[in-house]
């Protein structure tokens, strides 16, 4: 894979980003507006699943319309925003970037104009070749379309290309365009769901740097 993957894309939420413990309190503050359950970091990385109406629905145990959705969406994201200043990197985060020689991306499933903001506050811009997040003002979708605009838009071949990220969405975002994968273990969705994609799982950025190479 060294003589033919040019291109890093980095997910942001539970990658390089480490807010676990922000979404899970963020998601125990939503739940709590519908008589939900509260949940701990083990039963998030147990039980999360894009589209995240699908997460709501095996959480409550009942049916979500798009309305009590969009209200459950609005009061995580509340939530989420009053904490994100608080937030840092993952701690190997900024090395991780630096042991990749090629050019990096990020895709996000974060608001886009949000997004913006976040990654120029952590310092990020120039290490990235281009920032995308989820346009729009509903949350939760499947990451696999928007993955196809973002290698588009930087006209790459997706065999040339690696995706890191914490979750199985992303295995199936990256399987979709044809990309490779690097899943890491430090993020939203616990190992063993990871390890039985039979993708490489890595416990640290660096690792998962290591793996991508």
């Amino acid at each position: 894979m060294l003589t033919r993957v040019k291109h890093l894309v980095w997910d942001w939420n539970g990658t390089l980003l480490d807010d676990l413990k922000l979404v899970v309190d963020a998601t125990n503050v939503c739940l709590a507006t519908v008589g939900g359950p509260v949940i701990t970091a083990e039963d998030h990385r147990r039980d999360f699943r894009r589209p995240i109406l699908d997460y709501y629905v095996h959480v409550l145990e009942r049916p979500v319309d798009q309305v009590e959705f969009q209200l459950l969406d609005d009061a995580f994201h509340d939530a989420y925003r009053l904490g994100m200043q608080h937030v840092r990197l993952a701690p190997d985060a900024l090395e991780a970037i630096g042991r990749w020689s090629g050019t990096q991306s990020l895709l996000s499933m974060f608001f886009h104009d949000e997004l913006l903001v976040e990654v120029e506050r952590h310092g990020l811009n120039a290490r990235l070749a281009r920032v995308d997040g989820l346009p729009g003002t509903v949350g939760g979708h499947r990451k696999a379309t928007y993955l196809e605009r973002h290698l588009a838009a930087l006209e790459l071949d997706p065999a040339k290309v690696v995706l890191i990220g914490d979750s199985v969405d992303d295995d199936d975002a990256a399987s979709s365009v044809g990309a490779s994968c690097v899943l890491y273990a430090g993020g939203f969705t616990d190992t063993r769901l990871l390890e039985a994609t039979g993708l490489p799982v890595a416990h640290s950025l660096v690792e998962a740097v290591e793996l991508a190479l």
